[in-house]
This record gives structure tokens, sequence and C-alpha cells, in this order.
């Protein structure tokens, strides 16, 4: 996977591109989107997160590596730690989603400051299903945002939300035949307001203690990943 940074004053554009794999991400890209974040959090007030072509925005992570995965590796989960530099950064973060965001996807959405929604936008967290757990933030965020009742219904029933869905529960702000646009353009605005202002404002509203929650987040899967290993031996 590829991830591209531009900046275009002092706005920040990090784009995840890997289409032919739905932008699925392993531990080189999530070292990519890790950099390319930090990169333009220290030059940029507000930064877009985008993902290339229409189908997807991101599948979450790769399959492949995580059938290698370690109870070890869940305890010190690499994902969770570049989604939460990316959620308690002081610089306001936009993400459009123009297609599925799904598992990781999703965590990675939920994120970021501001949603926006294509049409065809679609979130779910099918971890349950595979014998897992949202990890990478998912329970939490999700939980904070919208309320533990649609958490479950989303976690444990496996129910996909699509872009309206998600509109009503204030997920995302709009829904926009081009997301990525609408994107920079709500960057565009936030961008212009008063900068040391904004900082204080999300340090405000960001101040509450996911710490005990994202470490259950983090157990729970190491458990699973043993007794996987444990039904494999």
């Amino acid at each position: 996977m590829a991830v591209h940074v531009d900046i275009q004053g002092n706005i920040g554009l990090l784009t995840i591109d890997r289409p032919e794999r739905a932008h699925a991400y392993d531990r080189t890209a999530l070292e990519g989107i890790s950099s390319g974040f930090s990169e333009l959090e220290a030059h940029c007030s507000t930064i877009v997160i985008q993902s290339t072509g229409d189908r997807a925005f991101c599948s979450g992570a790769d399959l492949h590596e995580m059938t290698e995965a370690t109870p070890l590796d869940a305890l010190d989960l690499f994902s969770q730690r570049v989604f939460n530099t990316i959620a308690r950064s002081p610089v306001v973060s936009v993400v459009a989603v123009q297609g599925a965001a799904i598992a990781g996807g999703f965590e990675l959405a939920l994120a970021c400051d501001i949603r926006i929604a294509g049409p065809k936008a679609r979130f779910e967290l099918p971890e349950t299903a595979l014998g897992l757990v949202p990890s990478a933030g998912g329970s939490t965020r999700l939980t904070r945002q919208v309320g533990p009742s649609l958490a479950k219904q989303v976690i444990l029933a496996g129910r996909s939300l699509n872009a309206d869905e998600a509109h009503q529960y204030g997920l995302v702000l709009e829904i926009h035949e081009d997301p990525r646009a609408c994107a920079l353009e709500w960057a565009r605005k936030i961008a212009a307001r008063d900068p040391v202002a904004q900082r204080l404002a999300k340090g405000i509203v960001d101040h509450t203690d996911d710490a005990d929650s994202l470490q259950a987040e983090r157990v729970a899967e190491a458990l699973l990943y043993a007794r996987k290993q444990s039904k494999d031996e």
C-alpha cells in the first residue's frame, strides 16, 4: 500500500492508495499512515484522510498478516497506537469515506474528528463473527459516539450502517456525491477558524480517559489470539 501526503496551505492531505486490496492495511501501511500523519501534523492545522477509488474507503487489517499475529502483538496493538495518535492529536482531522469502511477501516474513521460520507458509504465492525473484537479503538469510540445500544447492534448483531443511517446517528457530518471534495471544503472552513481556540476546544471535548477501555480491547484480542493458536495446534 502506498500512502501519499500533500500540503495545501495549512491543510494536509493523507491518501491511502491500495485499491486492488480495498485499501486493507498491513504493518508497513500503518507505519506509512503514522509517519505521514506526523509529517502533516507538524505543518498543518487540519488534516484530511482519504483513499483512492470509489469502491472502498478501507477494509481494515490485511487478513494475510492477521493469520501470523500473536497474543503479544495484540497486547501492544500497533493499529490502536496509530489510530490513538490521530484521535489525540491537537490537529483537527476530517475523513472522507466514499465506500465501505470495514473493521479497522471503520475504526480509522472513528479516530477522526469529522466524517464525510459518500452515498455508497457503509460502516461495519464484523470482528466478532471472525472470533475477534474491534480492538483498534472501535469498541471504545463507537460506544462513546453513538451510545451502547447502537454500538451493541453494530458489534454484537453485525448491523451495517449505510450513509443515511450514519448521518442520522451523528457519525457523519454530511453526505456528498464527492466526499473527498466535500471533506477538503470542510477542512478549509475549519482551518479558517482561530487555531489556538480550535486546539483548546478540541482538548476540552476530548477530555475523557479511555485508557481502561482501550486496554480492555487489547487484552480481549490477546485472549482470542491465544485461543485461536491453541485450536490450530
